[in-house]
């Protein structure tokens, strides 16, 4: 639907914490360059949070204007605010996005009601929705029956499930109601195997090109190969998220010169030394800072 591998783009930012451009464009035209069939802007990996809104539409902007005839483009608008997802969403149609990304209202804990209200509002603007189910993050599941029933609204089109809940997994995509995203870099092959539409990824910034394998091979019908390519990241996955993401994923750019710094927006920080040990050990052991 808009590519198999998405990779969900940090941000980077420059010595007096505002968005680094150019490295903006460096970075996005590498992983369009490195097996990235799309990006997602201004997402949890982003940094969103402490975005400011001119601070997004920026990016979305600056996204299609530097690999939009390449790649898809995939504007992460959620909150827990529907008026503002909404502002946010139709920003996005008119600077031409292909889809938004909409993430379960977080923190107000709202009624099922609320919930498909919250995203019929979003998906009304009229761009392609992509729901982010992510529970561990914002308490609520959007369990299978609830994306039915949001399947059934005009223009939700996916769900990015980062839920470990295999037998949910079953259901959401024996339904086929939704395209479906892994949500977790390492649910990619249980997505695959169930004939899902790929991965949002963390990993991708650094290994696209072999996730991407992932996805060809289950498709192809190799299982045996695609389970050995999965096997080949695990540590990887592990090592992205000893903590936080997206601090390690930003440490590992820099070590690799794909970012001219790791610096982060309060209330995130940068890696540790023990953090950043582990995963400079596991880079190393990989050959991946060879590559760099």
């Amino acid at each position: 639907m808009f590519g198999a591998i998405l990779t969900a783009m940090v941000t980077p930012f420059d010595a007096d914490f505002r968005v680094d451009e150019d490295a903006c464009v460096a970075l996005l035209e590498h992983l369009v360059g490195n097996g990235s069939d799309g990006i997602v802007m201004a997402g949890t990996t982003g940094e969103a949070s402490t975005l400011t809104d001119d601070e997004k539409l920026a990016l979305y902007v600056l996204a299609k204007r530097v690999v939009g005839n390449a790649a898809t483009v995939v504007a992460n608008t959620g909150s827990n605010d529907t008026a503002h997802s909404v502002h946010l969403t139709k920003h996005a149609a008119e600077i031409g996005c292909d889809a938004v990304l909409a993430v379960t209202p977080y923190y107000n804990k709202p009624t099922r009601e609320g919930i498909v209200a919250h995203f019929a509002a979003i998906a009304e603007v009229g761009l392609p929705v992509i729901i982010y189910n992510i529970p561990g993050r914002v308490v609520l599941n959007l369990d299978p029956t609830v994306l039915s029933e949001l399947a059934a609204i005009p223009n939700i089109v996916a769900v990015k499930q980062a839920h470990e809940d295999l037998g949910e997994l079953d259901q959401i995509t024996a339904a086929g109601e939704l395209a479906v995203y892994a949500g977790n870099d390492d649910l990619l092959l249980a997505v695959t195997e169930r004939n899902g539409a790929g991965v949002i990824s963390v990993t991708s910034h650094l290994e696209g090109e072999k996730m991407g394998q992932i996805v060809a091979a289950g498709r192809a019908g190799d299982v045996d190969m695609a389970r050995r390519i999965d096997h080949e990241l695990q540590d990887l996955y592990e090592a992205l998220f000893v903590t936080s993401n997206p601090i390690l994923i930003k440490a590992a750019l820099h070590m690799l010169g794909l970012i001219p710094s790791d610096r982060m927006r309060l209330p995130m920080v940068q890696a540790s030394p023990v953090q950043r040990h582990i995963l400079q050990s596991v880079l190393e052991q990989r050959g991946t800072l060879a590559r760099g």
